[in-house]
């Protein structure tokens, strides 16, 4: 009896998975186990098959899944998945002191963790927390958290799945990695609606109630084991039932490859503020400007963001701040503010935030150049005098003047100063480039827009800005 209710489980969980994915999993045990992969691996036997992880020799049999998983995941990581696969509890059997992992438990676990709720996650996270039961502290999740986000750039780095961006074109992930750990963390409420914060929260208790509803608010958790998993033991990696969230994890990347510019994104940011933006822009990011490309020019920042569909805006200050605003509509050069409630600002570094709409007013983003009665700049939020992000037409300066918040995103002030001075800025462009703006030979908006076409001239900018058209259009997005 006790063998039938391993089966059924067993057999329960192997049936959410499609023939070819059970035959990759079946794969990839032989291959951690060391098995041949013989006859016996379709039928009963297989499931009496153990991965030589014992305890006793470690050293030795550890190493078999260290082997497999040393190049594309940290070792830390490849602890924490041991310890969740020896969390899988098998009917009749105390797995927790078992010196082995079964088959049963692999697939229970790879059944779980990819294609399982919250509910049905949580006992092997706590695991992956903590190799021992009962409450863990923040401290542990914050870890485990830092594990997992470095476990994802390694893994997609080693993959070659950055879509175009790598380790040398943008800003080091290490600080990334914790900012990204700590916004997620932000997340944890206690059992009474509470949200610990800093010290406190490194030390708070969190029992595993509190942690399964942490999983289920905060999809980002399940999604970077999903990535983990996936692409760290090569399973179920190319198969057809990946969700949007991990296809869109990492945008690719237009527009910077052999430019020599590190951009001022991390990989991290780029993960997180990219989940922010609307579904269909999340597929792609282009390099519109970079002030260190182009130069510091305001004209040349118009001249080369007018009129390219939604964008990210993101500068840093001289005191090392980083941060911008995503812009749902092509910037028009007006004197009226312009965009929609999909606007947002945020806040790369020294901590990572984004701040949405509020309701109070629509001044969602603004750009004008060469009024005498208007200001003449690049705003979003707030209002004139007085924006959450302003980059003056006089290059160079800005300010974020939000105290205590910013009215129309609820931000903080966002540089280090109210008053800043402008170290870097770049703009991307998100999504697919308008026809108008994207196809060589076409006609642009500027070429039938005489009144966009006469602002530029103004501004003292040709129509077709330099070393936009050609370099980004040809510039190859793949390793």
């Amino acid at each position: 009896k006790m063998g039938n209710a391993e089966s059924n489980a067993y057999r329960n969980h192997l049936s959410r998975f499609l023939p070819e994915e059970q035959s990759d999993i079946d794969g990839v045990f032989d291959a951690i186990s060391g098995s041949s992969g013989s006859a016996g691996a379709k039928n009963g036997k297989a499931t009496k098959k153990t991965l030589l992880l014992s305890l006793k020799i470690r050293s030795l049999l550890f190493f078999s899944l260290q082997a497999y998983t040393r190049e594309p995941l940290p070792e830390q990581m490849t602890v924490r998945l041991y310890n969740g696969m020896k969390s899988i509890d098998l009917t009749g059997k105390s797995s927790g002191l078992s010196e082995q992992i079964a088959k049963e438990q692999f697939v229970i676990f790879m059944s779980n963790l990819l294609k399982g709720n919250a509910d049905e996650k949580i006992t092997i996270i706590m695991r992956m927390i903590s190799k021992t039961e009962g409450p863990v502290k923040g401290k542990q999740i914050q870890e485990f958290t830092e594990d997992l986000i470095m476990s994802v750039i390694h893994v997609l780095s080693y993959r070659k799945e950055l879509k175009g961006w790598d380790l040398e074109n943008t800003r080091d992930s290490a600080s990334g990695i914790k900012a990204l750990a700590s916004q997620l963390l932000s997340e944890l409420k206690l059992t009474d609606g509470t949200k610990p914060v800093g010290p406190q929260l490194m030390e708070t208790n969190f029992d595993q109630s509190v942690i399964e509803d942490w999983v289920y608010r905060v999809p980002q958790i399940s999604v970077f084991l999903n990535v983990v998993i996936r692409q760290g033991l090569h399973v179920l990696h190319s198969l057809p039932d990946q969700t949007k969230d991990i296809l869109n994890l990492i945008p690719r990347c237009k527009g910077i490859k052999g430019r020599g510019l590190v951009s001022l994104f991390d990989i991290p940011s780029i993960i997180y503020i990219n989940s922010h933006l609307p579904a269909e822009l999340q597929h792609k990011w282009q390099l519109l400007f970079s002030s260190r490309l182009h130069g510091e020019s305001f004209s040349q920042l118009c001249g080369h963001i007018v009129n390219k569909g939604p964008c990210i805006v993101i500068l840093k200050d001289l005191d090392g701040y980083i941060f911008g605003g995503f812009a749902s509509h092509s910037w028009e050069v007006k004197p009226q503010f312009q965009g929609d409630n999909r606007c947002f600002l945020f806040s790369v570094f020294p901590s990572l935030a984004v701040y949405t709409y509020t309701g109070y007013n629509d001044h969602y983003m603004y750009l004008n150049h060469g009024q005498q009665t208007m200001p003449n700049g690049l705003g979003m939020g707030g209002q004139h005098g007085y924006f959450g992000l302003w980059v003056d037409s006089d290059y160079g300066k800005g300010h974020s003047k939000a105290k205590p918040r910013c009215t129309t995103y609820n931000s903080p002030q966002l540089a280090a100063k109210e008053d800043f001075t402008l170290d870097a800025m770049e703009v991307w462009a998100v999504g697919d480039l308008p026809e108008s703006a994207g196809a060589k030979g076409k006609k642009s908006i500027l070429d039938v827009d005489p009144e966009a076409q006469a602002l530029l001239e103004m501004a003292g900018k040709s129509r077709q800005s330099e070393g936009l058209r050609e370099p980004i259009e040809e510039d190859e997005d793949d390793d």
